[in-house]
């Protein structure tokens, strides 16, 4: 059964079929800090729940960005190096100097994998959709992040598609997800509202409401919420202002090490 483990801020491992792929890794304990770049750090305020060395085999990991809560030094140190990492040019540019192998996808690029299951010939497909992680001159401050569509498709055929926002705010980029792909299963919503040098640059409370309205995704499963210091919208307001607006069935909330079917 296709399944999500929580393993803590946005690190999930996800079950599609024969096809295992661990999403943002970040393995940093609770008091150590993740270096956020320009000099900025953050202090984790909880424990994962998995470290590289309790992970399965992994046929991928997607990276939405390469910032120190989403990959951070026990990753680089830890992980093994055989799986591709999918993520964007930036950041694969740099993944590969630590003999990654390390796949950089543009805007609407898509990188499939395949292999036989149980069920017969499988595929599975990582297409990058826009994100914003910040607008204006704080924009130019961050490292460019994407959104992730996994299509998992057996003998041809759709089975299931998941959309991994990544650190994104909510706006007109939205729209043209939802338009280009108007189907989605699963989204892994990475909310907290995030501040740093005074700018919100995750989608707090009222952007994921906003980010459900757009998407209309079947299920949303929040992450991203409480990990951090600079995280500053709970999970409690994300869930009662999605309830008020009538997305209140569509939300499957999953603690840290907890798996969930999808």
């Amino acid at each position: 059964m296709d399944n999500l483990t929580f393993v803590g801020t946005a690190t999930t491992l996800l079950r599609l079929g024969s096809f295992t792929v661990l999403t943002d890794p970040n393995f940093l304990h609770r008091g150590q800090r993740a270096y956020l770049g320009k000099g900025l750090w953050s202090k984790r305020l909880t424990e994962p729940s998995m470290q590289p060395s309790d992970l399965p085999p992994l046929d991928a990991i997607v990276l939405s960005h390469l910032h120190g809560d989403h990959f951070d030094r026990i990753a680089r140190r830890e992980l093994v190096r055989e799986q591709p990492v999918i993520t964007t040019t930036k950041a694969a540019a740099k993944l590969r100097t630590w003999d990654f192998d390390a796949h950089g996808l543009e805007t609407w690029e898509s990188e499939t994998l395949t292999k036989t299951g149980e069920a017969g010939p499988e595929t599975l497909s990582v297409e990058s959709l826009p994100g914003i992680h910040a607008r204006g001159v704080m924009g130019a401050l961050l490292p460019p992040v994407m959104g992730s569509l996994l299509t998992h498709r057996v003998g041809g055929a759709v089975a299931r598609r998941v959309y991994l926002s990544g650190d994104t705010l909510t706006g007109d980029h939205l729209d043209e997800i939802a338009r280009r792909h108007p189907e989605i299963d699963v989204a892994v919503v990475h909310l907290g509202g995030t501040r740093v040098l005074l700018h919100t640059v995750t989608m707090d409370d009222v952007q994921g409401v906003d980010f459900l309205r757009r998407v209309q995704p079947t299920k949303a499963v929040p992450v991203h919420y409480d990990d951090y210091g600079v995280f500053r919208s709970p999970l409690s307001a994300f869930t009662r202002r999605a309830r008020e607006a009538g997305f209140g069935d569509r939300v499957q909330t999953v603690q840290r090490g907890e798996t969930v079917l999808l």
